[in-house]
């Protein structure tokens, strides 16, 4: 049995990319239900069409924390949450939005985490422990000067990331930090990406791979592998 077979999971930002292709390689390993969240639930039609009996459309926005607590209600079944949401700007600490973009990108890329961790570490107690999943990205652990600001922000979440895989480790829940070089998502084609960008499906695999071993770190790609390594000489 591997680790998503027959587990109830929830994706936020599922309704395209990175999110997306989670959804669609843990129902291709198993997984008995997804709840497939996003701030517009029309979007995700495509996937509820394209997996009915296992697909549950939930409303989230990390900006608007009402909307994770009440899916942390709705979900109350759930063993493993996957936050993927995230937004990222292409700014540079001296442009005239740098100040801006950093507050945008702290409130859904880090508050955003602590407020889903805080909404879900119960219902994860409940159902055995489980597992919190967070997106983190290779910015988190190198700035990159043309998206300084999210890699700050990333930085950001990667530092409570590691908070709470001590915190939620003493009621028994995993938690799994990704950290994805350039892939081949509308986000990294924004970044300037695509001519190195790997296929989005290495990420969910990578996290099953990582559930599966019982490891902290998860780096799916070519990119992120080669600054894992360093990382980890460094660490």
């Amino acid at each position: 049995m591997n680790s998503v077979n027959n587990r109830v999971v929830l994706v936020t930002g599922a309704n395209r990319g990175i999110g997306k292709s989670i959804v669609e390689e843990f129902i291709g390993n198993g997984a008995r239900k997804v709840y497939a969240a996003a701030r517009n639930l029309q979007s995700l039609d495509p996937l509820v069409d394209t997996y009915p009996d296992q697909v549950v459309p939930v409303q989230i926005d990390l900006n608007q924390p009402d909307t994770i607590t009440a899916a942390a209600v709705a979900a109350d079944d759930v063993e493993i949450v996957v936050n993927n949401a995230g937004i990222l700007t292409i700014t540079n600490p001296l442009s005239a939005d740098a100040i801006p973009a950093l507050q945008g990108e702290i409130e859904v890329n880090v508050y955003g985490l602590i407020r889903v961790a805080q909404a879900f570490a119960p219902v994860l107690k409940k159902n055995g422990g489980g597992a919190l999943v967070q997106l983190n990205s290779v910015a988190s652990l190198r700035n990159f000067p043309a998206f300084a600001t999210y890699s700050t922000s990333k930085a950001a979440s990667y530092s409570v990331t590691q908070a709470l895989r001590v915190v939620l480790g003493e009621q028994g829940t995993k938690v799994i930090s990704v950290h994805p070089g350039p892939i081949a998502t509308d986000m990294g084609d924004e970044a300037g990406l695509s001519e190195i960008a790997e296929p989005v499906s290495v990420v969910p695999r990578a996290i099953i791979a990582s559930l599966e071993a019982d490891e902290f770190h998860s780096f799916p790609d070519t990119l992120a592998r080669q600054v894992g390594a360093v990382y980890r000489e460094f660490a």
